[in-house]
């Protein structure tokens, strides 16, 4: 399909950029004039519109996604015919402006138990509700899973839904050509059939290569992996990985089961199996997140009927119709006996006692629940009232400026002192090299930071050598060979401005070097051990410094901070963000890995 970014659909959205093409549709980032918001156009290839079973499918993905309202679901805005312009039949979505579960594979190798169980949990709430409407969505992979940059989880593309709401079912052939082969559940593969319980294996077999990092069956064609689906058992994730937790080790293998009668039956079982592996985890998420349960209170309507009683021990008592009415009791002999108004609580009475409510374990365990939060408002409230006055946490300066640096460290309260000056030829002159302490560490308010400042390239001068004399003509000769001097290891700058001075040409190219430092001469040619015409071109390589450079520690940086450190050394770098965080709380590759010049860095703000 051509791209069409753009062009202006239904004389309303404006298309961007292509941000994915797929099998049926691709996908745009757009503009809705009428709005003025982004959103996501998914525009059904042309070649396919004339096929009305497609069409078709492609409508009952609005619909599919139309009846499901979830947060963790990426919601449907609009769906119609483009009639202005280029023939298509879109739907109008949700923009998330974020990244899939695929990148972040991708950047993490594989994810831990906690942090797989926080992107997951969303996803699985999200197909509970979808399997209590009868859809089920048929093509759940991570490239479907988006994460948006304050953190959100939805579930994209409900394109192979299917359901009650949605009509028929697909074939064999086509549900094994536009479903992800690897993601595929053996029903799907031998009888193109599905439930929610192939929605449940396609989840345990992505759990399992989040977790692992590789995909279970592995095949040089789809058909070989599919075969696999078919006829082998997916391995327990703790064959790769015997780190993982028991209990969540057996939710996915039995997610995975080739038998769909033997794994969970639909997302709602799925997602209380996973929370009690989460509480399990951690323990304190299960104080501050359980719901307190108390009931409802609702005024109790007006009754025409008898007013009933209600038998308390040996005692009848009838209700109370208004507050208004003195109460009526009922004793052992029948005879009734009137409690005067607001003595419903506790009378006094010979054969049955007080009268006493009596508190329910679950208030119970809810009251010791909303005692323990409120304490730990009150201590995190005070420990932070305290906080200034027991310590600062010193940022990491290494890199800025001198004045930078001491304008950063005074705005927190502390001093700073240049104690030492080194000669360093990867940080330039002027420039922070360390503190001490280092970033991360914490002093009290007023205390002295140390500062180490770089002097730049160290610079050691090399005597010149005196040139033997050549014979002078008997007369003068601007031709006669002239002597030159080697430049190897001494500065380009003083290279060029000697060799011009002689009547030389000079030609400078750059190459990276381990052993030479940044600026200085790699090699000359011609080398300087023979006497050379005025005006012959010297060509001299100057070194660029070395070809690698260490991650840097740029923890707790702002995003401008971390970005000019890392820049500095020539690595691109690319930001992610959670939430509304400020600061560096991840770096990829790892600090103190050994990378090229021009390689990305991933730093995540959090």
């Amino acid at each position: 399909m051509s791209d069409l970014t753009g062009e202006i659909i239904d004389n309303r959205y404006e298309l961007l950029s292509l941000i994915a093409a797929g099998g049926m549709a691709s996908i745009y980032k757009a503009n809705d004039r009428r709005l003025d918001r982004f959103v996501a156009v998914k525009i059904m290839h042309p070649h396919l519109a004339n096929d009305e079973e497609f069409v078709n499918r492609f409508i009952r993905e609005a619909k599919a996604i139309a009846a499901l309202s979830h947060p963790n679901i990426v919601s449907i805005q609009d769906q119609g015919w483009n009639e202005g312009g280029t023939p298509a039949v879109f739907i109008v979505m949700e923009y998330i402006d974020g990244f899939t579960l695929r990148d972040l594979l991708l950047e993490k190798g594989q994810l831990s138990p906690r942090e797989l169980l926080h992107y997951v949990i969303p996803v699985v709430s999200a197909l509970a509700q979808a399997h209590s409407l009868g859809i089920n969505h048929r093509d759940l992979k991570p490239e479907n899973i988006l994460i948006s940059k304050d953190g959100r989880v939805k579930i994209a593309d409900f394109g192979l839904a299917r359901g009650g709401l949605l009509g028929s079912t697909m074939t064999v052939d086509s549900s094994v050509v536009l479903g992800s082969v690897s993601y595929l559940s053996p029903e799907q593969v031998e009888r193109g059939i599905s439930d929610a319980r192939s929605d449940i294996y396609s989840f345990g077999i992505m759990c399992f290569e989040l977790l692992t990092g590789t995909k279970p069956f592995d095949g040089d064609t789809p058909i070989q992996i599919a075969f696999k689906h078919v006829n082998e058992r997916v391995p327990a994730v703790s064959t790769l990985r015997p780190d993982i937790p028991a209990a969540l080790d057996e939710v996915i293998y039995r997610a995975t089961s080739p038998n769909p009668d033997q794994r969970q039956r639909n997302g709602a079982e799925l997602l209380e199996e996973l929370q009690v592996v989460q509480i399990a985890l951690d323990p304190k998420r299960s104080q501050l997140s359980l719901d307190l349960d108390l009931p409802l209170i609702s005024p109790t309507p007006k009754r025409k009927n008898p007013r009933p009683e209600v038998r308390v021990g040996n005692t009848l008592v009838t209700r109370i119709k208004s507050f208004t009415e003195p109460t009526s009791v009922r004793n052992k002999d029948g005879k009734p006996t009137f409690i005067p108004e607001g003595k419903l609580e506790a009378p006094t009475m010979s054969n049955s006692g007080a009268i006493r409510r009596k508190t329910s374990k679950r208030v119970k365990r809810n009251r010791y629940i909303a005692s323990i939060v409120f304490l730990m408002l009150i201590a995190a409230g005070l420990y932070q009232l305290a906080w200034p006055v027991n310590g600062v946490s010193i940022p990491s300066v290494a890199g800025m400026s001198l004045q930078d640096a001491t304008s950063t460290l005074s705005n927190i309260g502390m001093k700073s002192v240049v104690a030492l000056k080194e000669f360093d030829s990867e940080v330039p002159k002027g420039e922070v090299i360390s503190s001490s302490p280092g970033g991360g560490a914490h002093l009290k308010k007023g205390s002295t930071v140390s500062l180490t400042i770089s002097e730049g390239i160290q610079v050691i001068p090399t005597p010149t050598p005196t040139p033997t004399p050549t014979p002078t003509p008997s007369t003068s000769d601007s031709t006669a060979p002239v002597a030159i001097n080697s430049y190897i290891g001494l500065t380009s700058d003083q290279a060029q401005n000697e060799l011009t001075a002689a009547g030389m040409t000079v030609n400078q190219t750059f190459a990276y070097s381990d052993t030479v430092p940044a600026g200085s001469v790699i090699s000359q040619t011609p080398d300087g051990t023979t006497p050379v015409l005025p005006g012959t071109t010297i060509n001299l390589v100057v070194s660029q410094g070395s070809a690698t450079v260490f991650i840097p520690n740029v923890y707790s940086l702002t995003r401008s901070a971390a970005t000019t450190e890392l820049e500095n050394l020539q690595l691109k770098v690319i930001v992610r963000k959670i939430g509304l965080g400020k600061h560096v709380t991840n770096v990829s590759p790892k600090v103190g890995t050994q990378v090229k010049r021009g390689s990305t860095v991933i730093i995540t703000l959090g």
